[in-house]
């Protein structure tokens, strides 16, 4: 219904924020981890917004980016993940986080968001894990060179390293340092390379 809200921070909630524009105070539901992180109260914001229709209720949802709005539409598209779970997701991680707690089959980060049970959690990277290596900032990132043979457990750490934004020769650079340190398996490879970025 709206892409974004630009206009004056009214107030700053728990859970959320209202957002006066044109005269009308929205009521617009942030992740709570990231609520100071909006311009002070009486500053404009633009605030990208998700509408949530249900029979009793009409709810707006607010992101700072539209990262977070294209992850959070994903998760709430993931069963028995509904917007306040997911919500509680993007206070507790980054985009970034969840994103590689996903690739790399993470479900202890996942559950350390309030709502995300253990099933909840493998759920979400059986649904999401080949989605989110093509959405936000993954759909723009550097692709992997053909010619540059990377194969295996390191080819998926590569990719995932790919998919979180980083560049593919960084990628690789940083896989070669952590296989060298005789790391095996993707999700090893990938929590290894992460030191080197």
């Amino acid at each position: 219904m709206y892409a974004y809200l630009k206009g004056i921070i009214a107030a700053k909630l728990s859970d959320r924020v209202i957002m006066e524009v044109g005269g009308i105070g929205y009521n617009v539901f942030y992740p709570a981890g990231r609520i100071m992180q909006l311009p002070p109260i009486g500053e404009e914001a633009l605030v990208y917004t998700y509408t949530s229709v249900k029979e009793d209720a009409l709810q707006l949802y607010g992101f700072s980016d539209r990262e977070d709005h294209e992850l959070f539409c994903m998760l709430i598209a993931v069963s028995g993940v509904g917007p306040k779970v997911a919500m509680n997701l993007l206070s507790e991680l980054t985009a970034s986080q969840i994103r590689m707690a996903i690739l790399s089959g993470d479900v202890k980060t996942l559950s350390k968001a309030q709502g995300v049970a253990k099933k909840t959690a493998e759920r979400m990277i059986v649904d999401l894990k080949s989605k989110v290596g093509t959405a936000g900032s993954m759909a723009e990132a550097e692709p992997v060179p053909a010619g540059e043979a990377v194969e295996g457990d390191a080819a998926e750490a590569v990719e995932a390293l790919v998919a979180l934004g980083y560049p593919a020769g960084e990628a690789r650079k940083a896989v070669a340092h952590a296989a060298a340190e005789d790391v095996h398996g993707t999700e090893a490879l990938l929590k290894a390379a992460l030191r080197y970025m």
